[in-house]
């Protein structure tokens, strides 16, 4: 293995429960819309304005130009209680890696710098993309791809490590080999059915040092 690519949010350090926080009090402030965890970690990969309109379209919200006031609301919320601590043995996995390693997030660049800088130190990676530097979010698989690119690393020799369905099906439309974690996700391992085997998910972001250690 040449390349390893992990996504931030729930693969690294526990700040989804803080993302989502922020989204149910910013679809509640501008839309007056309830939405659950689910809804946002069956989502999560995407970039903030296409969540937010996948939400809208789920929720059959008629008014779609509040989206931008939604994802604002959203960021600024976020920035206020932002988490950025790592899970257990991650920072110790990240130290015993010797391959390259990238971070792939639809967060946005100000926000996955920071907790990467404050979580680890930001240059323990090779390579940062963000909502930033891409069109579209995962499932589509160019931010996956653009980091390899730029690692000079083929899909055939790299593993990606996501905790979310969207995060998977953009690894294997990548044609990168990939893991999940479930950490504190609301997520079930049902939720993954059809898209990557089981015995590729693990309980803990620290379950997979030996195997990402080799």
């Amino acid at each position: 293995m040449q390349a390893i690519i992990f996504d931030l949010d729930g693969v690294l350090v526990n700040s989804m429960p803080t993302h989502f926080h922020a989204w149910k009090v910013a679809f509640a402030k501008i839309a007056g819309l309830e939405i659950s965890e689910r809804d946002v970690y069956l989502l999560e990969g995407m970039r903030g304005m296409e969540l937010v309109e996948k939400i809208f379209e789920q929720k059959k919200f008629p008014n779609h130009s509040l989206a931008r006031r939604v994802r604002d609301e959203k960021s600024r919320i976020f920035k206020s209680i932002r988490s950025s601590e790592p899970f257990e043995g991650v920072r110790e996995m990240i130290s015993d890696i010797k391959c390259a390693k990238a971070v792939v997030s639809g967060s946005t660049r100000n926000d996955v710098e920071t907790i990467l800088e404050e979580a680890f130190g930001k240059d323990r990676f090779n390579i940062i993309i963000t909502a930033d530097d891409i069109e579209k979010g995962k499932p589509d698989p160019y931010a996956f791809l653009e980091a390899l690119r730029r690692m000079k690393v083929s899909p055939k020799d790299a593993a990606v490590v996501e905790n979310a369905p969207l995060g998977v099906r953009a690894a294997d439309n990548a044609g990168i080999g990939c893991y999940v974690v479930l950490n504190n996700t609301p997520l079930r391992r049902s939720d993954f059915d059809g898209i990557i085997s089981q015995y590729k998910i693990f309980d803990k972001t620290g379950s997979l040092r030996k195997v990402l250690c080799k």
